[in-house]
């Protein structure tokens, strides 16, 4: 995981996320036949047909219609696209929760495809293959020396199930040029980026979506925290774009009495479809924080929107995305499909927490971040507008609003003190790439433990950092702090995974300080 533009990469992801986010309530059979004949149908095929026999120039009609398809779509609501099919295979993999291929985390150094870390349970790890490998070819295809895009790499070591690729690699760290052959398997794209205990009693679940894997990572991980202890868990749904209802279902379920109500989708016909919380939840007396922000959408407000109705745990951080439509996906047949929005989703006390689309277009409506910071409600409660129209009230009294996002029970502005430039992202980040491709051996003695407490005590290799790059302006006392701290987290990254970095910024981080000072007041 690339950590060089973390709010980038937090609103990128949100876009991806609450685009393919849906419901299988439905089924796709249930939309539309392109069997029927009817005169739309045939005005479309006559009008193909006319441009491929006799328009002046050569044009694809595969371009036109499926200019025309994300037009019409246009025409709805940003959440209802069309997904070309050389792109849809890499949304239904994120989905899933898994993708064939040899498993590796990889980014490009020097030209070459570099292993930044083999993927636990995957057949690159079973094969040998170790973070700072140089993959240079696979098959008979050379891989560098071509100044390949990442985009472009994966078509070499993704392929059907065993399948077998041979690769050639070179091993800096023994100076060693050699082959393996390795059968393409299942691997798994984590859902769980991080669950740890914070101290004692409190745990902590960072979700990155809900796919199809989720719950199973969530019930382990939760099923862990518990025996080590865990009296209050924070589930962190910060930047998580959404993904299956049904999944962010059985998350909720964990923590509601039986039959509580969950959430209800209403369909054009005003047909409702309600989900209950059932016998099987393991921690519904254990305290609960839920930490959101302008990133989290879907299936994370569906979390978020059913705890506060029901007025479990507390919802801390900034208001929520604002994403309350479901969509089904039918496939076109030729590996395309559509997502269309076929009901809305509602929270127990019967708030829709759509945002306004009508009229502002789609960029406009991803504009999310800019606008909100902005207007100052990423800074401030006060900011944030409400309905009076919209007010509902919770089962204990708490009162609630709909009309765009989840607002939590207690505000977290942005911390703005934390901002640093795109050149310290990529610069720390290629300096703690190569600092650990060069340090392997020496690194190996730290566990993440001995590291959080004393890596880098004497400065040396934060100074170290300062030297090698070419702006010698000397930053501020805070800016040096925040490059520090975002140093010491990308060489942990780099050496421990996705764990190592959270763990770094969760020291500073101000909504886990919140739930601290919170806890402290409950004692």
């Amino acid at each position: 995981m690339n950590k060089k533009n973390l709010p980038l990469f937090l609103a990128i992801a949100v876009v991806f996320g609450i685009l393919i986010g849906m419901s299988f309530s439905g089924s796709s059979s249930n939309l539309l036949s392109f069997s029927k004949s009817s005169s739309q149908e045939n005005k479309i095929r006559k009008l193909i047909n006319f441009i491929e026999n006799d328009y002046v120039d050569k044009v694809s009609t595969d371009s036109l219609l499926d200019g025309a398809i994300t037009q019409m779509l246009g025409e709805l609501d940003p959440h209802s696209v069309y997904i070309p099919k050389e792109n849809l295979q890499a949304v239904k993999e994120n989905m899933q929760g898994n993708f064939v291929g040899i498993g590796v985390q990889f980014r490009m150094i020097s030209d070459s495809i570099t292993v930044v870390q083999p993927i636990k349970g995957g057949p690159s790890i079973k094969a040998g293959i170790k973070a700072g490998d140089r993959i240079l070819m696979a098959n008979k295809d050379t891989l560098f020396g071509k100044k390949l895009i990442a985009d472009a790499i994966p078509k070499f070591l993704k392929g059907k199930p065993n399948t077998e690729v041979n690769l050639q690699i070179y091993r800096k760290s023994t100076d060693s040029l050699f082959n393996v052959i390795i059968a393409r398997g299942k691997v798994n794209i984590k859902s769980v980026d991080l669950a740890y205990m914070i101290n004692d009693s409190i745990g902590y679940i960072k979700l990155d979506r809900f796919a199809r894997n989720t719950y199973t990572e969530f019930k382990s991980s939760l099923n862990t925290l518990i025996d080590e202890g865990m009296t209050a868990l924070v589930l962190d749904l910060r930047g998580n774009g959404g993904g299956f209802i049904d999944i962010a279902n059985s998350i909720v379920d964990e923590f509601l009495e039986d039959d509580k109500l969950i959430v209800f989708t209403k369909n054009n016909k005003g047909e409702i479809d309600e989900s209950f919380a059932t016998s099987k939840g393991d921690f519904e007396k254990g305290g609960l924080y839920v930490l959101i922000d302008e990133n989290s959408a879907s299936a994370s407000e569906i979390v978020a929107g059913a705890l506060q109705d029901n007025d479990k745990g507390t919802i801390i951080g900034r208001r929520s995305f604002g994403k309350g439509l479901v969509q089904i996906e039918m496939d076109l047949g030729d590996g395309s499909a559509v997502r269309l929005t076929t009901a809305r989703y509602y929270t127990p006390t019967g708030r829709s927490i759509q945002k306004p689309y009508a009229g502002h277009g789609n960029k406009n409506y991803y504009k999310n971040f800019q606008q909100r910071f902005s207007n100052g409600e990423l800074l401030s409660r006060d900011s944030i507008k409400v309905i009076d129209s919209l007010k509902f009230t919770t089962p204990k009294g708490k009162t609630v609003y709909g009309g765009g996002g989840i607002i939590p029970d207690v505000f977290v502005g942005i911390d703005t003190t934390s901002y640093m430039t795109n050149f310290y992202f990529n610069t720390i980040n290629n300096f703690a790439f190569d600092y650990v491709d060069t340090h392997r051996k020496e690194l190996r003695k730290w566990s993440i433990t001995t590291y959080i407490d004393d890596f880098d005590k004497d400065e040396a290799i934060f100074n170290s950092y300062l030297a090698d790059i070419k702006d010698k302006t000397k930053p501020s006392f805070r800016a040096k702090q925040n490059i520090q701290k975002y140093l010491k987290a990308s060489i942990a990254n780099a050496l421990f995974g996705d764990v190592g970095f959270y763990r770094i910024i969760h020291q500073e981080d101000k909504m886990l300080q919140k739930v601290l000072e919170l806890e402290s007041t409950n004692e």
